[in-house]
């Protein structure tokens, strides 16, 4: 599409969605980081126009992190410290601690078409404030439960932690699309993806700390409790989206969910990209929540195992912060995707070997930091690549759809690498590692049929023609 025909399907586009966006934020605010002007033609006349990114979207980016961290560290308080659960609560096995962290993945997939309906029809407010209240009440439950020693008391707070989680994670890409500029919305849906695995990486490393026998269990729950209620405080602050558009990309109109929703199964390359970030984030999942037990049968500790899932996480951390602002800037999204993929299918094949060659703590930790590095950073360019090639579908469909798809996926791989122990053999799980390392790589070469078809004028390329001069400026001339 030339830019001239884009500026004028943006002119045509977007009259009526800047009066609503002026209607639903009130007047401008003066309060502004950077401006972007643009001149336009409108009526015969023309006019000076301004985009603007505030400084208080890194308060909501931030209330975003928190929340995504203590909803996170509540979804694993358990599993690192799967022996001590099993012990406290007398249960027969560790399957219902593995429960513990599984429902919440089959829970976030039920919920996820909730959290669109209430995205797209009531907004971003809502949706903080009902991830808010069931993360404050599920944490206490928890605590209340594991006081008494009621493990089904713990299991409904542990569903009520379930069901807020998609109310945070999912919003990631809905909050950069009206907030951030495109040379910005990566790293912003970065931080709020990665502080996801950031309070798995807290639970992780404290949980087993604070937890160093069953008696102080109790303990560590309260703990996970106050800090999550600090952490809720921020979110009645959040603003529901900033008084002027950031960009062009901003202010064009999005489908209904509906037509989003058929818009975005009919795209192939959102297609392929569900199953490789389905299968990708699904046995992230379980690997995290089964380290504990895929590791301590190797005669490693529990806190060598939370040392080795701490890694993991960091190592990501490190990656995604060098490598999203890179492809903000540069918009290479495909080339760092086909790179990432066939690196964390090596990852897989190498770990069944890392945990049973002897040796400390070495080998196991350089190949998890290798896995973490590369399944980190491909979670934000993923989900905003799919937003980019399915754009004017709603971001928080896609969003949605891929963690949900992607928390099922973690879920049943929990349940069958679980099922693969070998009882026989000290419940090792070798062949829970093949059954992982031969799927990852069986959807690998998948990756490099990514970028074919049909290409649409995605948010990139709106934002590049808004700046490129009169032509297309007019459909700034509306902001």
């Amino acid at each position: 599409m030339s830019t001239e025909s884009l500026g004028l399907e943006l002119r045509n586009r977007t009259n009526m969605d800047i009066i609503g966006w002026q209607k639903i934020v009130g007047p401008e605010s003066e309060l502004a980081a950077t401006r972007t002007q643009s001149r336009a033609v409108q009526e015969g006349e023309e006019e000076t126009v301004v985009y603007r990114v505030y400084k208080r979207r890194w308060f909501g980016l931030g209330v975003l992190m928190l929340l995504n961290i203590v909803v996170s560290w509540g979804w694993l308080t358990f599993a690192p410290v799967s022996d001590s659960t099993q012990k406290w609560f007398d249960l027969s096995s560790q399957t219902p601690v593995n429960w513990l962290s599984t429902s919440v993945l089959f829970i976030y997939t039920v919920v996820s078409p909730a959290v669109i309906y209430i995205l797209n029809r009531y907004g971003l407010r809502h949706a903080i404030f009902i991830a808010s209240f069931l993360t404050l009440s599920g944490c206490w439950i928890r605590y209340a439960g594991t006081k008494t020693k009621s493990f089904p008391t713990v299991m409904f707070g542990q569903a009520l932690i379930g069901v807020a989680q998609p109310f945070i994670l999912s919003v990631s890409t809905y909050y950069s699309d009206i907030w951030f500029t495109s040379t910005g919305r990566i790293s912003a849906t970065a931080l709020v993806s990665m502080s996801n695995p950031f309070g798995a990486a807290l639970g992780q490393l404290i949980g087993p700390i604070i937890a160093t026998s069953p008696d102080k269990l109790p303990e560590m729950v309260m703990w996970v409790a106050i800090i999550g209620t600090v952490a809720c405080v921020p979110s009645f602050f959040v603003q529901e989206r900033p008084p002027t558009p950031p960009c062009a990309s901003a202010a064009t109109q999005k489908l209904g969910v509906k037509e989003g929703v058929r818009l975005v199964l009919k795209n192939k390359n959102f297609l392929l990209i569900l199953v490789l970030f389905s299968t990708y984030l699904g046995f992230f999942g379980a690997m995290s929540s089964l380290l504990n037990q895929i590791m301590m049968p190797y005669s490693y500790t529990a806190d060598e195992a939370g040392i080795t899932g701490a890694v993991l996480i960091v190592a990501g951390l490190i990656a995604t912060a060098i490598l999203c602002p890179i492809v903000d800037r540069t918009h290479a999204f495909l080339l760092a995707i086909k790179m990432q993929i066939p690196i964390i299918a090596i990852g897989y094949l190498v770990l069944i070997f890392a945990v049973d060659a002897g040796g400390g703590l070495v080998f196991p930790i350089v190949v998890v930091g290798i896995l973490g590095a590369a399944s980190f950073s491909l979670l934000p360019l993923a989900l905003e690549w799919v937003v980019e090639v399915t754009h004017p579908a709603p971001p928080e469909i896609t969003c949605a759809i891929l963690w949900g798809t992607g928390q099922l996926a973690g879920g049943v791989f929990i349940l069958v690498m679980d099922a693969m122990k070998d009882e026989q053999d000290g419940g090792k799980m070798k062949r829970s590692l093949i059954f992982e390392a031969a799927l990852a790589g069986a959807v690998c070469p998948l990756a490099f049929l990514l970028g074919y078809g049909k290409k649409g004028a995605g948010r990139i390329a709106i934002d590049k023609a808004s700046s490129e001069g009169s032509s297309v400026g007019s459909s700034a001339a509306l902001i």
